[in-house]
Parts: structure tokens; sequence; C-alpha cells
């Protein structure tokens, strides 16, 4: 039940044509997160290599258009001016280079290295390792090294368009002035080798390449290093004859790069005893620093990078980890689901169960209703045919629909109603009860319909003096559309196998409202009805937990709900169920710190309850991010069986609920797209939910719209005879 709320519209007195649309904040704020992740993973991915990354390689191609003085020239090529020159190095004087890096493992003993030898190198960095590594940049640029491209995403240049070779020079330039404050004016090729390898398809790169004000730095003088041919044969290859200068490739990335490590270490120390310097690039050429300081927008644009790159590389961490915890938490639920409720249905079906002596006595039904004129008349006559000796309370809680009036006109008997102004549900329960005339209590929604046999189900379990509230198994009635099909597969899977679970842990956090028992004594003892949250009935059942009662599961008491059959009334539905879940759990918190049967519901029924029902359905859409994520960037393959082996065990489990509870299988063929869709609902519910609750925000339950489609099974109730009307049915004041 709900106070009633004015229905948003336009403001009085605007024109009919000036409503506009806008995107509910509900809505927007779960939008914008899910766009933000996948804009990070999107980043990240690219940063990775794995979006936009061009790993074709050019074959070897004539080079009849290649300058002669270049192919036979240095390893340094300068077509900045438009004309090509090349420069070599002086006598033993050696330029270190690295390609490939920063690595996180590697660049940093390389550096070690170079420092404890007092030599400079050249590193050619890739944008994507420095983005991801800017603290080796800097320190590269601090020890007094120099900086060259390697392209962004380390493609060959040779299969790219010229719009795409500057991209990959400015993204690698913006990350340069990101993690260092710099630019650079040295750039290595991808694949490139010695200047005589230069081909037609290679040197117009180079050529274009001068005209962005670019030096190409190729070598002639390869280590070798990146086949791991051993320390001493790194060591001879990279090693000038005749004492002659150049330009050594090695690698500080790209793998395991121990041997290079140890080469250099020894390789160092030994040619400086020759007579060799070990300078960077502008050094050995006593030319200019290659290296230009950056400032103003340019920075800044840099550092944002930066911040965004690492903020991408900490969230996907942070989604990884939380992809991992919402695999053991689902994984976790199943087992313990299909254990648990296997236990609890074996010993429920034993033909030798009993709760106690069976409960004979008549009960008493409270029905709240408010506006429910298209289901009412369903739901009382389902309770005329009831197997079990019942009065009916129908709580009118300030109905505008003539729903009272429907009820006194049917003419029943032992159906009473009750007149209040609209207060709630709550407290229409808690009148109906101060009104009931039995010591057991049942409570339904007015949109829903009983089994004759429900009633007398749902009250065995008192014959233990020590249960204190009894769930019913409640049903979607209207499940021929996709989305009570949906929901119908919500509740035999999620509600009702919870249930059994959670009887058997003792520590069931939900008596449904839609079918629901209580023991008078029990209710009073806790002190009715509260309205505190929006989930009274999550509320008072955790509070029977705490008074030290045993609440349990009946199987066989069905009831036939009417589900929400629009995405906006469900999404009202379960935002209601969810921030009156999340108050629930912070109302009943000090059970966790309590001792007896509230310390033990608080330190087991608690933690289930904010794992399975709170945390768990937040990180759910994790699975569907990485899972689109995977199928579009790879690895699809992996990605596909993963996923499918998540649903194939919701399936396993599905169906065994349904066996359970008798159902017809044919309603699972809709698992895997309610898997895919509806789970992005509840995220989005959960979400506003969390965002509610942060804010402190206040959530003002909407009543939902009902169509009165659910009938009892076997058909309605007749008609009664308005002659026979008594005493007992007159309404109470």
């Amino acid at each position: 039940m709900a106070s009633r709320t004015r229905r948003p519209g336009t403001a009085p007195g605007a024109p009919a044509g000036s409503r506009r649309r806008r995107l509910p904040m509900r809505l927007l704020l779960p939008v914008l997160v899910l766009v933000a992740l996948m804009a990070m993973l999107m980043l990240r991915g690219y940063v990775h290599s794995e979006i936009l990354a061009d790993h074709r390689i050019q074959t070897e191609a004539s080079s009849d258009k290649v300058p002669e003085k270049i192919i036979d020239g240095g390893p340094v090529i300068d077509t900045r001016s438009g004309k090509a020159t090349s420069l070599k190095m002086p006598d033993r004087r050696l330029v270190l280079t690295f390609d490939d890096g920063p690595d996180p493992t590697w660049t940093p003993r390389v550096l070690d290295v170079l420092k404890k030898h007092h030599a400079h190198a050249v590193f050619f960095v890739t944008g994507t390792m420095a983005s991801r590594y800017p603290d080796l940049v800097r320190r590269m640029v601090d020890e007094g090294h120099e900086i060259g491209l390697h392209t962004f995403n380390h493609p060959d240049l040779s299969f790219q368009s010229k719009k795409r070779i500057d991209w990959e020079l400015s993204q690698n330039q913006l990350a340069l002035a990101g993690a260092a404050g710099i630019r650079t004016s040295l750039f290595r090729p991808p694949y490139s080798s010695f200047a005589d390898a230069m081909d037609n398809k290679s040197w117009p790169v180079t050529e274009y390449i001068g005209t962005r004000g670019y030096i190409t730095v190729v070598n002639n003088t390869d280590s070798e290093d990146w086949q791991k041919p051993g320390v001493r044969q790194i060591i001879r290859n990279a090693t000038p004859e005749n004492g002659k200068g150049a330009i050594v490739l090695m690698h500080d990335s790209g793998g395991d790069r121990h041997q290079t490590v140890q080469a250099l270490d020894r390789f160092l120390p030994d040619m400086k005893d020759k007579g060799y310097e070990f300078d960077n690039l502008t050094e050995a050429l006593e030319a200019p620093t290659a290296h230009t300081t950056v400032a103003g927008p340019e920075l800044w644009k840099g550092k944002a990078w930066i911040f965004l790159v690492q903020a991408s590389e900490h969230i996907t961490d942070v989604l990884v980890v939380g992809l991992s915890i919402i695999g053991s938490l689902v994984i976790g639920r199943f087992v313990l689901m299909l254990l648990l409720s296997g236990i609890h249905a074996r010993r429920v079906r034993r033909k030798d169960f009993r709760w106690g002596e069976p409960v004979t006595q008549p009960v008493s039904v409270l029905v709240p209703a408010y506006n429910e004129a298209k289901c009412i008349e369903n739901t009382v006559r389902s309770l005329m045919a009831s197997e079990h000796p019942i009065e009916v309370l129908v709580i009118d809680d300030g109905s505008s629909d003539g729903t009272a009036r429907i009820v006194e006109a049917m003419g029943l008997p032992n159906v009473r109603v009750v007149r209040q102004l609209n207060a709630g549900k709550p407290a229409a329960l808690n009148r109906g009860l101060a009104n009931a005339r039995h010591d057991i209590i049942v409570m339904m929604d007015g949109d829903t319909v009983f089994e004759p046999s429900t009633v007398r189900e749902l009250v065995q379990p008192f014959g233990d003096p020590r249960v204190g509230a009894v769930a019913g198994n409640a049903k979607v009635g209207n499940r021929d559309s996709l989305i009570g099909a949906w929901q119908h597969i919500e509740y035999v899977m999620g509600f009702n196998l919870d249930r059994r679970m959670y009887d058997v842990l003792r520590c069931m956090p939900t008596i449904p409202g839609a079918v629901g028992a209580f023991r008078r004594s029990a209710l009073e003892r806790v002190g009715g009805m509260s309205d505190d949250t929006l989930a009274e009935d999550t509320d008072i059942t955790m509070a029977m937990h705490r008074d030290g009662w045993r609440v349990v599961y009946a199987e066989k008491a069905r009831a036939w709900t009417e589900a929400p059959e629009s995405v906006q009334q469900l999404w009202s539905q379960r935002y209601r169920w969810s921030y009156g879940t999340m108050q629930a759990i912070w109302k009943h918190r000090r059970a966790l710190v309590e001792r007896g049967p509230s310390g033990r519901f608080g330190r087991v029924g608690l933690p289930l309850v904010s794992l399975f029902m709170v945390l768990a359905p937040l990180l759910a859409p994790l699975i569907d991010v990485f899972l689109l994520y995977g199928v579009v960037f790879g690895p699809t393959e992996k990605t596909i069986v993963a996923w499918l082996g998540v649903l194939a065990i919701q399936l396993v489990c599905a169906a065994y609920a349904f066996r359970l509870d008798r159902e017809r299988m044919t309603h699972l063929i809709s698992l895997p797209l309610q898997q895919i869709l509806y789970r992005q609902l509840m995220y989005v519910v959960l979400l506003q939910s969390w965002i509610t609750a942060l804010t402190g925000g206040r959530l003002r339950w909407q009543k939902l719209r009902r169509t009165g489609v659910v009938e009892a099974p076997g058909g309605p109730v007749p008609r009664q005879r308005a002659g026979s009307e008594s005493d007992e049915r007159r309404p109470v004041g």
C-alpha cells in the first residue's frame, strides 16, 4: 500500500505541447555509469593494443626508389628539409637504443645497469607503454637518457594512411607530454632494420616522417637479444668492428629480457675499457637535445591523458576483482541452493514428516487493499474456496475506486471490510490485526489468489511451537508475456529456491507479502508491522528471527500473484523491494554484534542477504560488460565459452528449481535472454537504490496498475446470495 502521490505531468496552465520528455535520473545515472565503464574498458583495450591494433608486417620490396646515399649511409636519416641526408656515429661512440618499452619488470633493471656504469642511452618508447608506466619515462629523462617515438600501437607504418601515421605520432607525443613533460624529435619505425634495408614501401614513410619534423633513427648493429641467443652472443652481436661507432639495437620490453640485462652489465665495462663512450644520440653527434619542454594546454592534455589511462587500468583491475567476486558468489550461491534446497525437499517430503499436531483451528486472513477494484473480487472468491476455516478481513486503505463497495456487494460469509484513511500497507495490516479474531494470521496482497489448499498448507508449520512465521510459495499468474515469463523464472529459481536454502540455514530474510502467515503472539512481541522501511515484509521477518522465532517455508502453500506487465511497473516494484531491503538490513544491523538468536541471524543471515541480494546483483552486469568487450575485442571464443559455462550453471539450477516446483520446463527457453536483458534492469534498479541510500533520498512507493487477469485455479467461486448476510459481514468502523 502507499500514500497517494500526484502523477507527474505538465505544470498547471502549461500549453499542451510544451511538455518535454526527459530521461529520468533513475535511468540516467546508471546509464552514465555503464557508459563510463565501457569507455574505460575501450580506453584500456586501446592502450593494451586490443583495439585499433594492426599486426600486419610488410614483406620485402624493391628499393630502386630509395636514394643510394641513404642505402649506403648511416643509421640517422634526416628528411626534414626536403633533402635526404644521413649520419654515422663517430668512432668509439656507441649509442645503445632500447625498443618497445617501458616495461615494468625489465626497464628498471636496464636503467639500474646504465646508472651503475654511468652510461646514457636512447629509449624508443611506444605510446601504449609510456601511458601505462609514466614513472619509468620520467626516470629515463631525469637520469639523462633520450626518448624517441616508436609509434603508439606499434603498427607497420607502410600499411597505414598519413592520417593514421599522424595519429600514431601525436598520441605517442601526448603520452610523453603527460609522463615527462617533453616532446621529442627522434623517431624509429616499428619493424625497422639497417638503412640498407630501406625499400620502396618504407622510404615514403620516412620521407613523410621528416615533413612532420622528425629524425628517423634506425640501427647498424643488432644485438638480436629478442632471439635470446645467450649473453655471450648478445655481446658479440653488439660489438662493432675495428673501433667504429654504432647505434646498437636492444630491447627492454616484449618478453623475458634477463639475457639483455646480464649482457649489458658485462658489455658496458668491457667496452669502456676499450675506450668506448656510451652517450645518447644528440650527445654522440654533438647536436642540440632532441627534447623540448612542453607547457600550457599541451602539458595539461598530456597529464589528463595519463590520468585517464591510469584510471582505466585501476578501474579495470577493480572490475576484474569484482568479476572474480561475482563469479565466486554466483557459483557459491548456486552450489548452496542446489545442495540445501535438495536437503529441504527431502526433509519435508518424507512420508513421516510432521510439523506437529495438525492445525485445524480457524485463522484470520488479512487482505490490505488500495485501489484493487480490478483484482479484489478474484482474490476474495479464491479465499471462499479454502479448505481451511477462515475469516477474511479486507482492509480498505482509503481506496478511491470503490474497492470496499465491491467486496461488500459480493455478500460473502465470514468476510468483513475494514475502512481507514489512506495510511499505507503496514498501517492497514496492523488495523486488520487489531480486528482479527484468531491466533494465526495469514497475510496476502489484494492482487493475489489462493488455491483451495493454500491456507491449510500455510498454517501447518504452526504445529511446531517454535515457528513464528511461514513463507508461502508465490507464483506468477500472468506468465504468458515475455516479461511475465522472466519473472516466473525469477520467482521459481530465485525466490523459492532461495527460501528453501534459507529455511535450512534458519535465516530466511523475507516472508512474501503475497502469501505469508504469522503467529499473533509473535507479531505482538515484535510490535506488529512497521513502516520504518519500504519492505515491511523483510523488516518483520528479520524482527522475527531476532526475537528467536523460526521462520520456515511451506512449498505447497501456493499463491498466484499478478506480476508487473511493463518495464516501468516492474522497475517501480523492484526499486521499492531493493531499497526497502537495504533499509531493513541497516535497521537490523545491531544483530551483527548481539548474542543469542539475534546474533545468530546477524552473523549468518545478514551477510548472506547482503551478499546475495545486494552485492551480487550490483556486480552481476560485469559479466555482460566483459562478455560484450570480449566478443568484440577478444579473446572471442574464450569469452563466449566462459559465458556459456555460467549460463549452463544457471540453467541446471533453474531446471532443478522447476523440477522441485513441478513447473513446465518450456519457460526456460527465455532464460538466456533473461540473463542478458533482465539482469540489466535489475542492475539499474539496484544501482538507483544505492544512489538513493547514499544521497539520503526518500523513495515514495507508487501503486502498480493492475489488470485483474489472475483468477483462482479452477474458476471463480459462485456468487453468494445477498440475503444470506450476517452481522459478521458488517463493516467495522
